[in-house]
């Protein structure tokens, strides 16, 4: 299930990295008309990357504090990404009156994000309580 996780999470990262160069390809935060706060949007970034490098580790020498601070970290990451996902919905519902950057993101891409995303949350999780 820990390896699963992994798996999981690589794969929300690489759409998470796919998100946010289309993002800042469209202007992202110097565009003046993104919805997203870049410190909200990096601070996922970088909390998100922190706790997979945690989990790996944690792998490495099953260390379960490592799991569990992951696990932690993975939860501020949700939270911050739940607070992006209501900021991107109007921005999208808005169609193209909309010129905000993060309306160039991919509705599939989108959604696929936050499935993996909370798949690997639901993984950890369990890892975590488990103990396997």
């Amino acid at each position: 299930m820990a390896v699963a996780a992994l798996v999981l999470w690589i794969l929300t990262a690489l759409g998470g990295f796919y998100m946010l160069s289309v993002w800042i390809r469209r202007g992202g935060p110097r565009s003046g008309q993104s919805r997203l706060p870049a410190p909200v949007a990096f601070g996922h970034l970088l909390l998100a990357a922190t706790g997979l490098i945690l989990w790996i580790l944690y792998l490495a020498f099953d260390a379960d504090l490592l799991a569990w601070i992951a696990l932690a970290l993975l939860v501020v990451v949700a939270l911050l990404g739940f607070s992006m996902l209501a900021r991107w919905i109007p921005v999208y519902r808005a169609g193209a009156t909309s010129t905000a950057p993060e309306r160039s993101i991919p509705v599939a891409v989108v959604a696929g994000h936050g499935v993996l995303a909370v798949a690997t949350l639901i993984l950890v999780l369990l890892t975590n309580v488990t103990g396997s």
